[in-house]
């Protein structure tokens, strides 16, 4: 248990910290506004996102096994898990062909089940963690919508960035509860 738990950790907090790279874009020349085009207009705009993209991708996709040992084995547990998975492929998805709004909307809806899960199953008062990180991953994510339905001149770029930094922020709380919460007892069933 203790290797899937260090697996777990390493491979979602590799993928959180490569998952925020996005934010180099305020160090390097881009040409993407920050405020006015989303943040998924930097993998077009450089390799360096997309390959930051696709590794993200690759470190969730590979958190799923050892994750699956780790929660719970009621299905809340595994869809918090699973959706990690799905959410990394579609990462990889869309670093190999960025552009895509079926990318984004899977990645909502990934983002949306793995939360909504975690209410289920994160003990208080990390379950409080799981509910205002649900809450905030609906707003950014109808924040984000609205401002790119009004088109141009809506901070569809601030309210984006936000979105991903939310998501950051969820996925790292995820990495402080697997460090800080015991190893579960029914953990060996898990892995069967």
């Amino acid at each position: 248990m203790r290797s899937a738990r260090l697996a777990a950790v390493a491979l979602v907090g590799l993928g959180v910290v490569v998952y925020s790279a996005w934010l180099l874009e305020f160090l390097l020349p881009t040409g993407v506004s920050p405020v006015q085009q989303s943040v998924e207009a930097l993998l077009p705009a450089s390799p360096l996102f997309r390959v930051t993209t696709g590794i993200a991708g690759l470190a969730f996709a590979l958190a799923c096994p050892p994750l699956l040992r780790l929660v719970p084995v009621h299905w809340t547990g595994r869809v918090a898990a699973i959706t990690l998975a799905f959410f990394g492929l579609v990462l990889i998805a869309d670093a190999l062909v960025p552009g895509t709004s079926a990318a984004q909307i899977l990645e909502n809806l990934a983002f949306v089940g793995g939360s909504f899960s975690l209410v289920f199953w994160w003990p208080p008062p990390w379950r409080e963690w799981a509910v205002a990180g649900f809450a905030l991953v609906l707003i950014t994510w109808a924040l984000v919508l609205i401002a790119s339905l009004l088109g141009p001149g809506h901070l569809v770029g601030v309210f984006s960035r936000v979105q991903v930094g939310v998501r950051a922020a969820l996925m790292g709380s995820g990495v402080a509860y697997i460090v800080i919460r015991p190893l579960p007892r029914f953990a060996s069933r898990a892995g069967r």
